[in-house]
Parts: C-alpha cells; structure tokens; sequence
C-alpha cells in the first residue's frame, strides 16, 4: 500500500473536526492512513470515561479496519487504531507509546514506494515525529489547547512546543493561534463549511417544536454561557429555546426553564433539518480564551444554512460582523432574537440569500484546495 499522507487526529467519524473535512477532500487524490487518537489527559474514574475506555478497548482489539467511502472520496483511509497509553504527564507512558508506534507504522511506511507526510492535529503524537521517514512533519493546531476542557494542560503544552519546535510546517485555524508559533513557518488556514450539506434545503426535523424556536447545537460545556442563556429564555416565555448536543457539564440550570428543550445529540448530517428551520441561531459563548482563539465550524453553518445569527462577542465573528447580530446583555440578545420573528417573510429572504452568499466562497472544498497549495511548498 502506497502512503501519501500518515495522520494523527481524533478517532475517524466520531464527528467532524475540521481535519476530517479537510482530509476527507484530500482522499479523492491521495492515499491517507488515519491514526486514531491519542489521549490528551489522564482517564478519569467516572462513568463517561470508563465508557470511552472500554470503545478504545475493543477498537485496539480490532487493529486496524478499513473504513467505506465517504461521499466522493475513492480512497478512504486506513484506519488505525493504536495500542497506547493516554498518560501524557507520564514519560514512562510516552516512551512505551513511542514504541508500539514505531513499532507499528513504520513497516507501513517502508513497504509504500512514497514518502509520506506526516500531519498530526494533536500534541500527544511529538515523539514519533522524525522517527516514520517522513519526508515533513506538519502541525494542524485547531484549537488553543491550553484553554481545552479535557486536556492535561500542562503536560499537553509542554508538548505542543516541542511539536512546534520539531514540525517544518504550522498550519492553524485562526490568527490567534498562529500568534503563538514562529511566523516563518506557520500559515492561517480559517475553517469552511459543508456548502452542500448545510445550503440545500432539508425536511424539518420531527422532534422541532413548532412556533418560534431559537437554537443551538454543539457540546453544552463549559464555555457554554448557561447564565446568560437562562436570563434570555426567562425573557422571551412564548419562544421555544432548543439545545442541540452532549452535555459536558451539569445543564440543570437550562432544564429548568420551561421552555427550553434539549434534544441530545444528533448525527452531523441531521442538523441542517434543525438550523434551516428555526427562527434565530445562537452562540451563547463565554469570553476566554478558548473562545478567543475558537473558530467555530457552527458560525459559518448556520450562514450557509441561512439562518440569523445572534451571538455574544468574540474575534472569529470578524468578516461577519454585518450579516450577524452581536451583544454580551442579556437584554439586547434577546431583544435581537425576537427581532428576526418580526421581519416580512420578504426581508427574510434577502437576509437569508446574503448569508448563504457570504460563505459560498468558503466550502470545504476551497480550504482544501488552499491546503493543497501550502503543502505544494513542502520538500518534495
């Protein structure tokens, strides 16, 4: 099996990060295999962790399987799991994790008549970069993961430094997060959106409430503004305010409300049924600095959904700033959503038509083709 790019990133199809969607482009030209992920913090001794233990368990048992074509994409990647410990304070487990690494990709990679790139999307992959022959060590950096729930930060850092140091080529989501890497070798490569997923008009959702609906979707964590959501539903009793998502943290402070429903989570390719039909979508999101350095997938979503937006302040929103509608109050949020409801059904559609238009310059597709382009100027 020839190898044009190894990757190291979050379990395939668990849901889609921007490296799947940048990969998943990728495939229709290159031959990919994907490692699935390598922990980020130390297991922890409660139900949901012990759940995930037992997934990788039996994915590890597995090997390695290959997964069905995804879209148009002929060759789907090969789809390793790894046998690894997720213990990154640990440099007894880092060494042990190098190892079966080694261990295992590099046959893959002496038997393939190409010199692979190496593109890793996480920290914890560092101690096998320049150790599989790759012919250049990319950094995809998405997220500030010093800010991450989730994430042993320290350690994690730690890593991501020694990442940098060791990767020819940055690649992050946002300026800034390249504002943290040396600037001769970091490019900005700002998310996109699935244009024909999200813009072509969907069946409304069975479980949508009828009536206006404001809505979100997305993990409830701890970034979520659950204070100010609250006070903004509590203002607005004849709207219908739906959540979209796993919760992360404790949401009984939302579930309290009423008229606030919560729908769990729903498989990627469901949520244009939702977005496309209510009345506002919302980002209610914390200033820190995760979100300051997020880029999230959802903004340019429920543009190329169509649908209003009204969110608190943060930098992504930059280049939106006119189709979107922007406060921290709780007061003037809520006065925004229940504006979209009073428009004619003609402003609506203008509205609607801009937002789409904005953002279908932005597809998955063109980022990848960007993409494309920066890794061309990579040693051949």
């Amino acid at each position: 099996m020839n190898i044009d790019m190894l990757v190291f990133g979050e379990d395939w199809g668990r849901h889609p990060s921007s490296t799947q969607h940048l990969i998943h482009h990728l495939m229709t030209e290159q031959e990919i295999v994907w490692v699935n992920s390598l922990g980020l913090r130390r297991p922890r001794f409660n139900r949901q962790d012990l759940k995930r233990a037992v997934q990788k368990a039996r994915a590890m048992l597995t090997q390695h399987t290959m997964n069905k074509p995804a879209g148009n994409a002929p060759h789907p990647p090969h789809i390793i799991q790894p046998r690894a410990l997720s213990w990154p304070g640990s440099h007894t487990a880092r060494r042990i994790n190098q190892t079966l690494l080694v261990r295992k990709l590099r046959p893959l990679i002496e038997q393939s008549d190409r010199q692979p790139l190496l593109w890793t999307s996480l920290p914890s992959a560092v101690d096998v970069v320049g150790k599989l022959g790759e012919r250049a060590a990319i950094y995809y950096c998405g997220d500030d993961f010093s800010a991450l729930d989730g994430v042993d930060h320290t350690p994690v850092m730690a890593m991501e430094q020694e990442l940098a140091d060791k990767c020819d080529l940055i690649i992050t989501a946002s300026n800034t997060l390249a504002n943290k890497f040396p600037s001769h070798k970091t490019r900005v490569l700002p998310h996109g959106v699935d244009t024909e997923l999200f813009g072509k008009r969907k069946p409304r959702a069975n479980d949508l409430p009828a009536g206006p609906v404001a809505g979100f979707y997305g993990s409830l964590a701890g970034w979520f503004d659950q204070s100010l959501f609250t006070a903004v539903a509590r203002r607005l009793p004849n709207w219908t305010f739906v959540l979209i998502g796993p919760a992360k943290t404790d949401i009984s402070m939302l579930l309290a409300e009423p008229n606030v429903r919560w729908l769990g989570a729903k498989p990627h390719h469901e949520l244009p049924g939702y977005c496309q039909h209510w009345d506002a979508g919302l980002l209610p999101f914390k200033r820190n600095a995760q979100i300051d350095a997020c880029n999230p997938l959802k903004l340019r979503e429920y543009l190329a959904a169509g649908s209003p937006v009204i969110t608190t302040d943060f930098p992504a929103l930059d280049g939106y700033r006119d189709l979107i509608h922007i406060s921290n109050r709780a007061d003037v949020f809520a006065a925004m959503i229940e504006q979209q409801y009073r428009h004619s059904p003609e402003f609506r559609a203008r509205e609607r038509a801009a937002r789409k238009a904005r953002v279908a310059q932005e597809s998955w597709f063109q980022r990848a083709t960007d993409l494309q382009h920066i890794l061309s100027t990579l040693p051949a």
